[in-house]
């Protein structure tokens, strides 16, 4: 039933509205004051409004600019009831908002005819609106179906892609092929392809991918998979294999007809391939360690000259005596204050200045130099020191942003990775509000960084966990977002800020490949759901002129500033150095 709400100090009047709207099928309430029938309109929350202007203590006038500030309550058809005629009267209600005019005296019908008319006009908007939200649902949805190909599959030979492996072997195990029969993953790589690229070109290179692509499918039986991972390399899953002997020969057969004369584009070549095979579950039970490890036996085949195949050995450990020794010093590298915090500036496009800093732990061996990072992320899991040394960075970047807000950059944003270890603390919360409570650190100002694969272990428990930061205070970011396994169906399950786009996609953006596709997909969904969208690793102006044409709202990147200790970033800061953007002109070519 049509609800209408009838706000008029007369009485007469308005118990005579009351009973023709009654008698007309409507549900009617009724305020005798301006102040009553705001707290009645926001309440009920009326499909109408009828409203005296002259009204004693707060005239009609003032309950509609009132109402109006309430998005809710602006949307609902008001229709002033006056005696005042003048056009400038008329002109100061339509200036608020007011839907249309009463004239007193009015009759029935043209009372009702005005409700028809507003209560009309309302039901085409509504209908309006749900058009619009469909079109908007199914353009929201094949952006999702058009990301999750591109991110899926390998635009030049049409395989599936690195990041659809996982799910790949997790269809194979679940078969009752897979279930009773062993699993081989073969990782290949062509031999000498980077000098067939030089000599007769990347379109000629490309052209010998997708031959080779052909080729290899050809050898294999479904559900046996082709996976397409990087440059000339190609997984294998074979679920059809019911012995050791079985997968070799297979492998066999791949790298004869690979050795086969290609004949493109009027040129002869020929090619061979290496190939590591490891097995399930002896060589690993997770996807990432199998292909670890058949790729450590594929430079094994390559080391030997090619054109061959080697299984996996835990002998192609080598240099494990080093490791040792990295593992040993990392342990006393917190207590000799080896480690430091190196700060990598985050700029917006808008304006081009800086708007946060990331904050990264670096490693200054005494003896080593400067360990590349990804060798100290890798020993720090090893070993475990990946929590305490997570949690000396969070504090020391903390701390030292806190100074900086103190010196006049108190809108600087900071943002910390957190480890998987990390994440899955149950003490993680407490230890972070301990920190930033100590520090008085406003967590407003905070991004936590999680990469995707992290978030997909538990999906039910990570969203638990990422509430209780948000609870906080504290922005949430998907970092390296396009390198995990999954995530866009439950993108919109987490309750996160920020998209981080890995640096991969845009190292080759500005060439119109794949990863140009995708990363501007990935951007309009981010938009779509309303997340901040920073891009990684820019560090040419064709790249930047890219993410700025697609409307990426921040990047880092050597284009603007490597990662530097605190001095130089508090240098970087009293500059007020600024990006400068790329012109319409620039982007438009």
């Amino acid at each position: 039933m049509t609800k209408v709400l009838v706000i008029e100090d007369e009485e007469l009047l308005r118990d005579n509205l009351m009973e023709i709207l009654e008698d007309e099928g409507f549900q009617v309430i009724d305020a005798d004051n301006g102040h009553r029938g705001i707290e009645l309109a926001i309440a009920e929350k009326p499909d109408l409004i009828l409203c005296d202007v002259m009204m004693p203590g707060l005239d009609g006038y003032s309950v509609l600019n009132i109402l109006s500030q309430d998005p809710t309550m602006a949307a609902i058809p008001f229709i002033f009831l006056t005696a005042k005629a003048t056009k400038d009267d008329f002109r100061q209600g339509m200036e608020l908002g007011a839907d249309d005019y009463l004239t007193k005296p009015f009759t029935k019908p043209e009372l009702l005819k005005g409700i028809a008319s507003r209560l009309g006009k309302k039901t085409a908007e509504q209908q309006r609106y749900k058009t619009l939200q469909e079109f908007y649902n199914i353009e929201l949805q094949h952006a999702k179906e058009q990301l999750n190909y591109l991110s899926r599959y390998d635009h030049l030979t049409n395989l599936p892609n690195r990041l659809a492996l996982r799910e790949l072997f997790r269809q194979v195990k679940s078969t009752d092929i897979g279930k009773k029969q062993l699993i081989t993953i073969l990782c290949l790589s062509l031999d000498r392809f980077n000098q067939v690229k030089e000599n007769l070109g990347y379109e000629f290179g490309d052209l010998l991918l997708k031959a080779v692509a052909q080729r290899i499918k050809a050898c294999i039986s479904l559900p046996d998979k082709v996976v397409h991972l990087d440059a000339d390399q190609f997984a294998i899953i074979l679920a059809t294999t019911q012995h050791k002997k079985e997968a070799l020969t297979i492998a066999q057969i791949i790298l004869d007809n690979l050795s086969q004369t290609f004949n493109l584009s009027g040129e002869e070549v020929f090619i061979t391939a290496s190939i590591g095979i490891a097995l399930y579950p002896r060589d690993g039970r997770l996807i990432e360690r199998l292909l670890k490890n058949a790729n450590l036996a594929m430079v094994q085949a390559k080391r030997q000259g090619g054109n061959q195949y080697q299984f996996y050995s835990v002998a192609f450990h080598i240099g494990f005596s080093d490791r040792l020794a990295l593992q040993t010093s990392l342990r006393y590298a917190l207590e000799r204050e080896e480690l430091e915090v190196h700060y990598q500036p985050i700029v917006t496009l808008k304006t081009g200045r800086i708007v946060g800093t990331e904050a990264l732990v670096r490693w200054r061996h005494p003896e080593k130099g400067m360990i590349l990072p990804s060798k100290l992320t890798a020993v720090a899991e090893e070993t475990g020191l990946i929590v305490p040394i997570g949690e000396w960075l969070f504090q020391k970047a903390c701390q030292q942003v806190q100074v900086w807000h103190n010196s006049g950059f108190e809108s600087l944003r900071l943002a910390v990775n957190l480890s998987g270890r990390q994440f899955n603390q149950m003490e993680l919360r407490q230890k972070l509000v301990q920190i930033i409570g100590t520090i008085g650190f406003n967590p407003g100002y905070l991004e936590l960084e999680l990469n995707e694969s992290i978030l997909m272990q538990n999906v039910e428990v990570a969203i638990r966990r990422l509430n209780g930061l948000k609870a906080l205070g504290i922005q949430i970011a998907i970092d390296d977002f396009g390198t995990g396994y999954s995530s866009l169906g439950y993108l919109q399950q987490f309750p996160c800020d920020i998209l981080r786009i890995d640096q991969s996609f845009i190292h080759n953006i500005a060439d119109k490949t794949n990863q140009a596709a995708i990363t501007k997909a990935i951007i309009e969904m981010a938009k779509n759901l309303n997340l901040r969208v920073i891009a990684k690793g820019v560090e040419s102006p064709s790249q930047l002129s890219f993410i700025y044409r697609h409307q990426c709202d921040e990047m880092q990147g050597y284009l603007f500033k490597r990662p530097v200790q605190a001095p130089e970033f508090e240098e970087l800061l009293k500059s007020r150095k600024r990006l400068p953007l790329p012109s319409t002109a620039e982007w438009r070519l």
